[in-house]
């Protein structure tokens, strides 16, 4: 099965310190692209599948270079809209130890902030697809965003496309007068498949139970009775996915998900994850390997522990996409974590 899936959100340049230095420690900065949308794109083209990423940036060079990139690796970008505007940007300063890392964004103004609703075609960038894939980071830019979010959704249902969304909260963003909750609880009545953590789940929709995201420990029972909270306040979810992350520090997580489908609860399989490259991305990696895991006919536990361990995986890769194939991922998903020298 190839099931085409269109993914719909921003994508920005990403101005990385190098290493572990702390922004402008030295006068250099890592310039790479990223956007949780684009980046769940990205690894589902690696996994083969066939995946398109819609989103409308500005006319100039830097957004021909996002765009080749995209394509590099293999995402077909024909749906993108160019426009007015600019392209957004996140500067990242990647934590150590108890130092957590940091994100600065500076996006305002970008093309996708200004897009109007009525602007986009969504019966042709959806033609051909079976999958559309969103998250909760574009309503929150404007209200315009938000507003074409709503429209896409719509569209996707109205044309039988399975939906999934990334519940994200990004409290930098929610700023032009609506909260999370307000937006959020309308768009995910159009969602199929959710995805979220537990701070995710309590300020994009409201919804709360008794779990500390500081905890060290988690507590799996919370989780459950957070996943049957979120599918009775939604009937149209099918399945609810949470990630589970334990932060000890910010090189040392535990790794884990849990679902809801509805007929039972499932618990992945933990990872402990020492000495951490790059988390940026993570949640995003997880969202692709259960949208490729469940659109390719695995069975809801299969596909969680799929999307556990390639999400495992982009713990050791710098930047915003997860350069790893399908053979890695199902290697790891098949126990071996040994990560000896392949000769």
């Amino acid at each position: 099965m190839n099931t085409r899936v269109v993914t719909f959100g921003e994508i920005m340049l990403r101005l990385k310190s190098p290493g572990f230095e702390r922004l402008f420690q030295s006068p250099r900065l890592e310039a790479t692209f990223g956007g949780g949308e684009a980046n769940v794109a990205v690894s589902l083209a690696n996994f083969g599948m066939n995946a398109a990423f819609m989103t409308v940036l500005p006319k100039n060079e830097i957004a021909d270079a996002c765009i080749g990139e995209l394509r590099r690796f293999g995402v077909d970008t024909s749906p993108i809209a160019r426009g007015s505007g600019r392209m957004g940007i996140y500067y990242l300063e990647n934590g150590a130890n108890q130092r957590a890392s940091k994100v600065i964004y500076d996006r305002a103004n970008s093309s996708i902030a200004a897009a109007k609703p009525g602007s986009i075609d969504w019966r042709k960038v959806f033609a051909g697809a079976g999958w559309f894939h969103i998250t909760g980071i574009t309503p929150a830019i404007t209200q315009s965003s938000a507003d074409l979010s709503m429209e896409s959704v719509k569209a996707a249902k109205e044309m039988g496309l399975t939906v999934s969304c990334d519940f994200n909260y990004r409290g930098k963003l929610w700023k032009y007068g609506k909260t999370a909750p307000e937006v959020m609880k309308e768009l995910v009545k159009y969602v199929d498949i959710g995805i979220a953590n537990e701070e995710d789940c309590q300020k994009s929709l409201g919804i709360t139970v008794a779990v500390k995201v500081e905890k060290g420990e988690l507590d799996t029972a919370q989780y459950e009775a957070l996943s049957k909270k979120v599918l009775e306040a939604f009937p149209n979810l099918k399945i609810m996915a949470i990630t589970l992350r334990e932060s000890h520090s910010a090189d040392s997580n535990g790794w884990s998900a849990c679902l809801n489908d509805r007929k039972q609860f499932i618990l992945s399989r933990k990872y402990e994850i020492a000495d951490i490259v790059d988390r940026v991305g993570g949640g995003d990696s997880f969202a692709a390997g259960l949208i490729y895991g469940l659109a390719n006919g695995k069975d809801p536990g299969n596909a969680l522990n799929f999307a556990v361990a390639a999400s495992c995986l982009k713990h050791s890769i710098l930047g915003d996409f997860n350069l790893v194939s399908l053979e890695e991922v199902d290697k790891l998903a098949g126990g071996d974590a040994s990560g000896r020298v392949q000769r």
